[in-house]
């Protein structure tokens, strides 16, 4: 009995160093560039932008195909930003993609409304409604990025922002420390 549970130990081991070298050696090659902007994008995930997601307009940014004045969520904050990083001159917000607020904002359920079409729940992409079909919907507000992309799909309309306070909102992807906006 011993010498197969040593067995399996050692075993156990054998593989979890081979994963351990594989993770490491054939990990795929990331643009040290993207990684930078995509820290200083807001992480709305908001597709706002023309892409549908913080990371893939990074890789645009850095590719050339996308500008450095798409996001209106990261507001000229994000802008300045990137243009620090990449050496550009900072643009105006392209307004084409959206106005810029002025404060952070969430989205609330009028749950006593609420039909259950689960049609939020679709749009929400970082999963931050819950709620079952033909059941109450409710939004869980430290996960809420205040994207908006909730609002139009609901038929009932009962979707709607409401304004926090940018010193006490939560964040599930804080900012990197070097953004202009965190410095002392």
């Amino acid at each position: 009995m011993a010498t197969a549970i040593l067995a399996i130990g050692l075993l156990a081991a054998l593989f979890g160093l081979l994963l351990g070298y594989a993770a490491v050696r054939l990990r795929p090659a990331s643009d040290p560039v993207v990684e930078r902007i995509d820290s200083l994008l807001p992480q709305t995930q908001c597709a706002q932008c023309g892409y549908p997601g913080c990371r893939p307009y990074a890789e645009a940014i850095a590719s050339g195909e996308a500008d450095i004045n798409q996001c209106p969520p990261g507001g000229d904050t994000t802008i300045r930003a990137l243009a620090n990083l990449l050496d550009r001159e900072p643009q105006p917000l392209n307004t084409a993609y959206g106005e810029a607020k002025e404060q952070a904002t969430i989205v609330r359920i009028d749950e006593n409304r609420c039909i259950g079409c689960t049609l939020c729940i679709q749009a929400c992409p970082v999963d931050a409604i819950v709620g079952a079909q033909r059941q109450m919907h409710t939004v869980i507000e430290d996960l809420c990025t205040g994207c908006d992309l909730c609002i139009d799909p609901c038929p009932v309309d009962c979707i709607h922002p409401v304004t926090v306070p940018t010193t006490t909102r939560n964040w599930r992807w804080p900012r990197p420390e070097n953004t202009p906006d965190h410095a002392a």
